[in-house]
């Protein structure tokens, strides 16, 4: 009986040193993967979606940005409002009225970032700008599914990268421009404005989601991530000199 016993209590006594063991482990296993987490949000998921004028120091700056169209508060650079998770959804799924005046200013919505905000010209020259879309880091090759949407006054384009397998341009949608600044950087969209007068006011709506119809969206994007941003720079106008300088040697000839 007294063997018995004593069996027993090695026992109890084993169990209760392995659970000290195996809580000992999970703790540090936990520890581990809080920091490892930590460590990805800061990097990745820390910086905003930005809308930013180029600082060129050159030239007067003509433009203004403002995401309220009735009090305008010139500002250099607008911050989107970041979301802490964005699972795959179709196109579908966005609300009709996504690009409505209702909405200024950050409009997010279930895994989807949507920001609108205006662009001015202030100055007392007609200017030509660029709009671009830098995509600024990629984990796990996330962007092949990435969409993005621009509205300007009312007209819809959507941005994605080529399909990966036929290099084609995936179906109602316009191929990323995909210029490289560097190893980890690109250009994803790049579109030119002519002939922007003053007073006149572009409005714009952003949408970023990830297209679960996307033959790209597969397992393998799963825990992948993606930060960028967009940039406007303005471009003066010159004079067409060519134009003035024979106009001055016609009217010398008579």
């Amino acid at each position: 009986m007294a063997k018995d016993v004593l069996v027993t209590a090695n026992r109890i006594k084993g169990r209760k040193k392995l659970m000290r063991i195996t809580m000992i482990i999970s703790c540090c296993i936990f520890a581990v993967l809080t920091v490892v987490f930590i460590i990805l949000a800061f990097l990745f998921n820390g910086g905003k979606f930005t809308i930013s004028l180029d600082n060129n120091d050159d030239l007067s700056t003509s433009l203004a940005l403002f995401d309220n169209l009735e009090y305008k508060e010139v500002k250099r650079k607008l911050y989107a409002d970041e979301i802490e998770f964005m699972d795959n959804i179709s196109v579908k799924w966005l609300p009709e009225d996504i690009d409505s005046d209702k909405y200024e200013g950050s409009h997010n919505g279930d895994n989807y970032i949507a920001y609108t905000f205006y662009l001015g010209n202030t100055g007392v020259q007609t200017v030509n700008y660029w709009y671009e879309v830098v995509i600024d880091d990629v984990i796990k090759n996330v962007d092949e599914a990435v969409r993005i949407m621009i509205f300007r006054n009312g007209e819809r384009t959507v941005y994605a990268k080529k399909n990966a397998d036929t290099k084609k341009e995936e179906e109602g949608t316009v191929a990323f421009y995909d210029n490289e600044i560097s190893s980890k950087e690109h250009i994803a969209v790049l579109e030119e404005v002519k002939d922007f007068k003053p007073l006149d006011i572009d409005r714009f709506t952003i949408v970023v989601w990830i297209e679960g119809d996307d033959p790209d969206c597969i397992n393998a994007i799963i825990g992948g991530d993606i930060k960028m941003h967009m940039n406007i720079r303005e471009e003066h106008i010159l004079p067409n000199v060519n134009r003035i300088e024979k106009k001055e040697s016609e009217e010398d000839n008579e």
